[in-house]
């Protein structure tokens, strides 16, 4: 029996801390065009696209903020959500999925966004009803949006949406804006797939596009213009030193590799500059290995 109370408590203490972290938590809601909204929290940024009498809420950030997630789209619009996008699985950006999907919202995402919520064994009301597989348009009253997958990027299941006349598009996790980016190799991610889908992007929207990155601040297309020469440049420095037979341990204590960038601020971020050095020759020796 006490060690049944003592379990309990520790459930409960664990619970309690996970609350509480999101308390002090704000909304704070960045206006991009008359129609189009970027709401920043905890976890990634969510776009809200105002349309005739309805909602596009893209990512749902974490389950505890969705009441305070709510009261900020309310002071925007008291139109309902009719769809729900998800631009990858991970649990920042999907978490708020059940509180969100109501009878008259549809949940769309990539086939494999589905496939690893259920593998985690979300509730039902987590998974997306729609699914696509590569590219999918929502025609929406007054504008379309191109949901648009991109291959082994961030993870498996990454798609950017761009909305055409607003010309605003939102990346996902596939651009943190100004910092180094989180790549999950175990769910399918690569460097080399990260910077193709980045170079897909820029090839799709224009000069004048505003970016909503998953993480970060409003971006534009030069920021991501020069992100990429910098992600090009860290994998030509990491894949040099591999092929110069340097270990995993001596490319993850150089930081000669990545002194350029880090000196501008990119390691200062979710992953700091040894781990983005790791994570890029992990990716280049399982490239190597056809995996």
């Amino acid at each position: 029996m006490k060690k049944l109370l003592f379990t309990l408590a520790i459930i409960t203490s664990f619970w309690s801390h996970g609350q509480d972290r999101f308390k002090g938590v704000e909304i704070t809601t960045t206006q991009i065009t008359d129609q189009v909204y970027m709401l920043q929290g905890a976890g990634g940024n969510i776009l809200i696209q105002v349309s005739e009498n309805e909602v596009v809420m893209i990512d749902s950030q974490f389950a505890p903020l969705s009441e305070k997630i709510k009261e900020a789209i309310k002071n925007i619009t008291d139109s309902p959500i009719r769809y729900l996008i998800n631009t990858h699985h991970h649990g920042d950006h999907t978490g708020g999925n059940g509180n969100f999907n109501t009878e008259e919202t549809i949940v769309i995402a990539h086939k494999n966004v589905l496939t690893r919520l259920q593998e985690s064994e979300k509730e039902e009301r987590f998974f997306p009803e729609k699914t696509i597989e590569e590219d999918y348009e929502l025609s929406l009253p007054d504008d379309n949006n191109l949901i648009i997958h991109v291959h082994n990027a961030h993870t498996d299941g990454d798609s950017f949406i761009y909305l055409t006349k607003s010309n605003v598009v939102h990346m996902g996790d596939v651009f943190f804006n100004g910092r180094y980016p989180y790549i999950d190799l175990k769910s399918g991610g690569s460097i080399s797939g990260y910077i193709a889908a980045q170079k897909k992007v820029l090839s799709t929207i224009n000069e004048e596009t505003k970016i909503v990155p998953g993480h970060g601040p409003l971006g534009s297309y030069d920021d991501l213009a020069a992100y990429i020469p910098m992600l090009e440049d860290l994998k030509k420095n990491i894949k040099k030193a591999i092929s110069d037979g340097k270990t995993r341990a001596q490319v993850e204590k150089n930081t000669s590799l990545t002194r350029k960038y880090d000196a501008a601020g990119f390691g200062d971020g979710f992953i700091n500059s040894s781990k983005i050095r790791t994570t890029i020759y992990d990716s280049l020796i399982l490239e190597s290995e056809g995996k």
